[in-house]
Parts: C-alpha cells; structure tokens; sequence
C-alpha cells in the first residue's frame, strides 16, 4: 500500500455523479436528519475494527498504545461537532481515494435506486448506507466538514480534507500526532441541535448503542462544591456489550430487538432470533436474525451476505459467507469463536476445519428453530415461507445434507386445499394418503388457479386422490435433489407412463353410454390428429385419464420436465415447443364430432382447423404456448363456421 500522497491545499471539484448526490442529501426532504451520525458512527467502528485487526496482525502500526474508542466533542455555542476515532486513519492517497472519487462505491447505484423507486424520506434513509455513501449524508446537516486523518501506518503525514459540499473539496497538510480521524462539522442553523449532549444520547440509544467500542461524549459535570468551577469529563454513553455472550435470560426483548435493527439496519422486527453458544466440538457464541421480509436491504449489493466473524470479540470479517451455505444467505448474525488464532489471517480463516465444524452446528440449529417455528407459530412459518421458501428449496437442489433437515420445512399448495393460500407438508400429504397408494403426486404449473382447471387433475379429482401444485420455478430444481419422501415417490401427473388403474365405473359409464366412437373411427380420427400435426408431436393415443376435457399433453418417458421447460421457454429467445404425447378423450363431444365430420367428409374444411386449436389449447393449458395471439386467425374461421350453420 502507498503510505502518502502528496497533500496540496487546492480546490477540487467533485465529479458530476458526486454533486448530484450531494444535491440530493441536501436538498430532498428527508424525514430523519440525524440518520447522518448513525453512518459517521459506523464508519468510525468499521475504522476501528479494520485497525484492531492489522494490531494482530502487523506489529508495526503508528500509536499501538492507544485506546480503541470514539470520542464525541459537542460545542452548542458554536454550532460545531466532533467526532474523533483511534482507527485506521488514512494517508492523502487514501483520503482522495474515499472521499474525493466515491463513484466506485455506489453513489451511480445510489443514485438510480432513486429513480427506480421514486421515494425520498425514511425509506431512502435507511439505504444511505448500504451504498457505500453514508458519510456524504453529514452535507444534510453541516454548513462546512473538515476530515482529519492520521494513518496507522508509520512514517506518514497527517492530511485535511475540507467541503461545504457546494461543488469542491480540498486537500491540505494537517497538524494531528494521534492515529485515526476527527470529522469536525459546522451544523446548519436548522441542525444545531446536533451539538446538544441529550439529542446525540438519543441518537446513539437509538442506532448505535450496540457499538462494540467505547463512545464518549465530553460532558458538562456539576462542581463539587457551590462555589466550584464546573469541569467537563469524558463519559462512555453507549452499552458496548457483546449481546451474544450473555446468557439468553439475561437479554430483553426489546434489546434483541435494537441490537438486531442497529445490527442491520431494518427497522422491522426480525421473524426469527437463535441466541445459543456451544462448546464442542468448538467453543463459539452466535447470535442470528431472521428478516421478515427477503428485501429489507433490496438496493443492497447482491453479494453482501454472510455472519460477522468474530474471534474472541476481535472482528475478523464481515459477511464471511463460509459459516453457512449459501441457500441460507438470508441469515444475519454474528459468529464468535474462542478456538479461531487471534493472529491469523483472513485468507486462512476460510480453509480452517474449524468453520466447517460450526457450520454444520449453525445449519442444524437452524432447521431445528425453523422447525419449532412451524409447529408452535404456524402462521409466522407461513410468512417466513413466502418471503424465504425458494431458498430452502434452492438447498434441497444443490445440498444433498439439507435434505433430511429441511424437507420437512417444505410447504405446497395442494389440490384438497380450499384457496392458493392454505398450505401443506408432506408430512400432511403423507399423513392421509389412500392404502393403496405407492406414490406421492405432484403437477407444475403457472399458478394454483390455472393448475387447477388444468385436465391432468380429472382422474384425481374423480378418485380423491390429493395432488401437490408446484407453481414456483425453483421447484424443478428442487425436484433434482428430491424425488422420494418417506420411501414414495413423487410422480409428476402429466407424465405419459403413470400407472393408474382404470375404475370400474367408468367402464360402467361407457357401456351404457351412445354414440361412443367405433375403434375403427377412433383410429382413423388418431391417423388424421398425427397427420395434420406432424413432429410437433411425440406421438396421438388414447386417454385413460380424461374424464371431462377433450385433450392434453403429457411428457414422454425421461423428457425434461414441465417447469423445466417454462423455465428454458423465459431464457431462451429461440424456445422450441417441447414434443409432448397429445392424449384424447373418447368420450368427449368435441372429440366425437370431428370424428363424425372425418367419418362423413374427410375432405371438411373445418377438421384440420379444428384438430390445430385442440392441439394449441393444450399448449396454453400448459403454458408453453410460444404465442397465443397466433391463434385468432383461425379462431376466427371456426367461430364462422359455427355462426353459418347456427
């Protein structure tokens, strides 16, 4: 790393992106101005932890000696506030770099989630800092900001940095001897009440109370005696606790509570907190939050997941993505190891067999609280199921382990359920299938309202025989990693080899039923179905499912799978109709009249055109229809032909 770059005491301007954030932290209505003390905060604690650990791990750094903390300095006189940190510091090289050109960090992104979302106000405040531009916020409270900065790093000069955030900045030489940076601000007239001793104890009680270092605040304090001279002391105004080390029944819920909204930022409640510690086979503490919602940090980078990784209450990493898998990437938390080197590096804490011995013990405590989670607070697990479901299916996909933890956590929409909302286990399926049933069915599908017209489910519905809708796209996915529960099969029903008895009672109602199709008619009709529909089908044959619809499409033996082929039709541009088995209805009106039509006049007009639509009924039943407005044409031929002979 270079230790310094030249300071010169010159006005820069900001690159265009940069004013315009700037102008709109200034200017846009914010409901919460004091969210700008909150960052500042942050970033002194992320200076800090960022210095602690190059203490472990380079002995050479400038002023080792000094306390680990934040100082606050409020002057209400003067309007002017100081916040000092012992971190890391930074030399000028840096202080441009972080300061000057933050483009690279996220303001671009910053500044088109505000576009994309058309919103100002608290909902913009909570995502200042998840973009990497949280110190600009402090230009919505101060007139002028000065940065000093000395560098951890020997043999380097102390820098200033300086702006009004009107358009320039500059940079200049600073006397400072101490490691770390002091941001003096010069508060607005409409803010000063940032520099009073009982707003920034509100403030820091509300985000930042959890701070894993010291926050002092100069305060005031009473003479002794009458007559006495009034001193001012440093007083420590945050709690400053590792939560996670404390014994369950020790923490109220509203601390849980704030720490888990300081810790990330969403001002929601979690849905579900594991607060637990271990001791073999390694000694560790954790504290882990499930959101409620999957998006409370949406505008955030995709990649930003994984637990804080603490090491004897030392911050080694931030989301270290190694403690769990990644279909459990909607975890937040903490992880703090006293069997993790204090000295070592980061690099090596990754290969170390100790992660994979915490992970397996986090992934099953996990699964275990989820599990609870459902049995006690059904309707709590239905949330957590609808915003976090597709994950826990993504690791049933890719993990063959998860499997026997979290099949049991899977939740389906089933065809004995009265609305799309009311879901089951397997488990419950399980638990009320017929005697004689070997197999577990299942269909895929749009949505719960298309899947259940669709024809696949007459014989089903006939039998009361459940069915489970599978409607999201992860579930073809998921389907790799699980094709049996509790020794049964799961068989999907559109598939062309299922082996279902036919029933006695329908045998009954086509004996006594006129006008059924002759054998020879039937294969005559087959013959022209196969004709006019060339290789755009597998195969034409008679249904021993259908009870009601004229027609549908089934998968030959060891085809890719319905929502597999949904999921290819929405990435590929050039989608190819899957070739399916089209089965018909003996039985059905409209399956006997153009059978009587081809038996009077083989040369009808209207047959091919009919035999067409049947066909792309099926597909749109299916939803692999390439283009359904393909059909009005020809619906239009037929609906005249109709309206002629009416």
């Amino acid at each position: 790393m270079s230790t310094t770059a030249e300071a010169t005491n010159q006005n820069v301007a900001f690159k265009a992106e940069i004013q315009q954030l700037l102008d709109i932290l200034i200017h846009s209505l914010y409901t919460e101005k004091e969210i700008f003390l909150r960052e500042l905060l942050s970033n002194a604690s992320d200076a800090l932890n960022r210095v602690q650990f190059e203490m472990l791990t380079n002995r050479d750094v400038h002023d080792a000696e000094a306390e680990l903390r934040i100082r606050i300095d409020a002057d209400p006189d003067n309007n002017i506030l100081r916040i000092t940190d012992t971190g890391i510091g930074m030399t000028a090289e840096e202080i441009e770099e972080n300061l000057g050109t933050i483009a690279r960090s996220g303001a671009k992104s910053f500044l088109k989630a505000m576009e994309d979302t058309g919103q100002k106000g608290a909902v913009m405040d909570d995502i200042i800092g998840q973009f990497g531009v949280g110190f600009y916020s402090v230009f919505m409270a101060a007139e002028e900001v000065n940065v000093i900065s000395k560098s951890y790093l020997k043999d380097t000069e102390a820098v200033k940095w300086s702006s009004t955030g009107q358009g320039t900045y500059s940079i200049s030489p600073a006397d400072k001897a101490e490691r770390g940076t002091t941001i003096e601000i010069k508060l607005k007239e409409e803010t000063k009440e940032f520099a009073q001793g009982y707003k920034i104890r509100q403030i820091i009680k509300t985000y930042s109370d959890f701070v894993a270092f010291p926050i002092y605040l100069l305060e005031e304090k009473p003479p002794a005696e009458e007559e006495g001279e009034k001193t001012k002391e440093w007083t420590q105004i945050n709690q400053q606790k590792a939560l996670w080390r404390q014994s369950p029944r020790e923490v109220k819920e509203e601390t849980y509570k704030s720490f888990y909204q300081q810790f990330t930022f969403d001002f929601g409640d979690p849905l579900l907190r594991i607060h637990t510690s271990a001791d073999a086979p390694v000694q560790f503490y954790t504290m882990l939050f499930v959101p409620s919602k999957k998006d409370y940090k949406m505008f955030g980078k995709k990649d930003e997941h994984g637990l804080k990784l603490y090491a004897r209450k030392v911050l080694i990493q931030e989301n270290f993505k190694e403690l769990l898998p990644n279909y459990l990437r909607f975890v937040e938390g903490v992880v703090d190891s006293e069997d993790i080197p204090l000295n070592v590096s980061r690099e090596a804490v990754q290969n170390t067999p100790i992660i994979k011995k915490i992970q397996k013990v986090l992934v099953r405590r996990v699964s275990s609280e989820l599990k609870n989670l459902a049995e006690n607070e059904p309707e709590k697990y239905i949330t957590f199921w609808s915003e976090f479901g597709p994950f826990i299916k993504e690791g049933i996909a890719t993990e063959p382990e998860s499997k026997s933890k979290f099949t049991d956590l899977l939740r389906f929409q089933s065809s004995k359920a009265e609305n799309a909302e009311d879901l089951i286990s397997l488990a419950d399926y399980a638990g009320r299938i017929k005697d004689d049933q070997s197999e577990i069915y299942y269909i895929i599908g749009d949505s719960y309202e298309v899947i259940n017209r669709s024809p696949h489910l007459e014989y089903f519905k006939k039998h009361d025989i459940e069915v489970l809708f599978l409607t999201d796209p992860m579930d073809s996915f998921m389907l790799i990693g699980l094709t049996e529960y509790n020794g049964k099969s799961l068989k999907n029903i559109d598939d062309a080899g299922l082996d279902l008895p036919e029933s006695s009672d329908k045998k009954d109602d086509d004996a006594s039923k006129d006008g059924k199709i002759s054998d020879d008619a039937f294969e005559a009709l087959v013959t022209r179905f196969k004709d006019v529909l060339g290789d755009r089908v597998e195969d034409v044959k008679e249904s021993k499912i259908l009870t009601d619809s004229p027609t549908r499409l089934v998968n030959p033996p060891d085809a890719v799978n319905t929502n597999m082929q949904r999921v290819q039709r929405m990435l590929d541009k050039d989608f190819q109709i899957p070739k399916k088995i089209l089965e018909l209805n003996r039985d059905s009106s409209i399956v006997g009249s153009i059978s009587n039509r081809l038996s009077g006049n083989g040369d009808d007009a209207l047959i091919n055109p009919l035999i067409e639509q049947l066909f792309e009924n099926a597909l749109v039943t299916e939803g692999i229809h390439p283009n359904p407005a393909d059909m009005i044409p020809r619906l239009q031929t037929i609906l005249e032909a109709a309206a002629k002979t009416n």
